[in-house]
């Protein structure tokens, strides 16, 4: 399984929002600055990431993105699977892709099931608030890093 940069790239915004939730809304131009994306192909995640439910908009001077729901409330695999359509590993196992005509013979497919299981099993207990508080301890220690 490879995530597109469609799935890297909003993951990493939806995080950055996280680090600022409760502070209000975050432009899109900070979320880009602060994460090295371009902000065109930024506002085209943010409209998946809308869609889906997972952010809202906050018009005027002070606007920008929220989140709707606490970071903590929110999967990693629900973050993803928002962005990038699926997380199947091969496309014979996903509940909406075309059958397999070697489905119940395939020897390999117990394993993809498996390792699928598995995989959806991490995404979905890891929250956004989890990667957001990650994230920031090691803003802090880049910072005080540069301070040294």
């Amino acid at each position: 399984m490879k995530f597109s940069t469609k799935g890297t790239y909003g993951l990493r915004a939806v995080v950055e929002l996280a680090a600022h939730y409760g502070e209000g809304p975050v432009s899109l131009a900070a979320v880009a600055t602060e994460q090295g994306i371009s902000e065109a192909y930024l506002e085209q995640l943010m409209r998946s990431l809308k869609k889906a439910g997972l952010v809202t908009t906050a018009r005027g001077k002070t606007g920008g993105y929220l989140l709707t729901r606490e970071p903590d409330k929110i999967s990693v695999l629900e973050t993803l699977r928002a962005l990038e359509g699926s997380t199947d590993i091969v496309d014979c196992i996903g509940s909406d892709a075309n059958v397999c005509e070697n489905a119940c013979t395939c020897s390999a497919r117990p394993l993809f099931l498996k390792l699928q299981s598995r995989i959806n099993g991490v995404l979905e207990e890891t929250t956004i608030g989890e990667l957001a508080e990650d994230h920031i301890v090691q803003k802090k220690r880049i910072e005080h890093a540069r301070l040294s």
